[in-house]
């Protein structure tokens, strides 16, 4: 955090004077983001996009989803046919990334379980800093303002 004070009854921070408390809080909000960024964020991101459904492949059954995506052939590539042994079903989601547009599906075959789960633990991990960044600029936003400006 840089240096912070009031003067006439709007904020000086980061070099910037005469911000407004919403201005205040989305420099804040910027500088957390910025902090934060590491490389559990760029690997997030690589597992979403190594999900998404944009590879041709083979023509599936009524009902599928079109597409396949990058994690799921290269796990395919590696686990082959091989599957969970004693006749487990674990469940996955398809279609999607959001409790609107996913279906539940129990698969019984690791490699699908492993493509589909992949991306999922991207969203997961983004979801969390995500959270994590509202946090910690609501918190430092809030030892700065004064009186009526400060949020919850």
């Amino acid at each position: 955090m840089d240096t912070v004070e009031e003067l006439n009854g709007t904020y000086f921070y980061a070099g910037k004077s005469n911000l407004t408390a919403s201005e205040l809080f989305f420099m804040i909000f910027c500088e957390t983001t910025a902090d934060h960024f590491g490389i559990d964020d760029v690997v997030a991101v690589v597992a979403l996009y190594s999900g998404v459904n944009n590879q041709k492949t083979r023509t599936k059954p009524k009902g599928a989803k079109g597409g396949t995506s990058r994690v799921s052939k290269t796990m395919r590539k590696f686990f082959k046919t091989a599957k969970f042994p004693y006749g487990i079903k674990l469940l996955t989601w398809v279609g999607g990334y959001t409790p609107w547009t996913a279906e539940r599906r129990m698969v019984a075959k690791v490699s699908t379980f492993v493509g589909r789960t992949i991306p999922l633990v991207g969203e997961v991990i983004l979801l969390a800093d995500v959270s994590q960044i509202t946090y910690c600029a609501i918190r430092d936003y809030n030892r700065i303002a004064r009186g009526n400006d400060k949020l919850w």
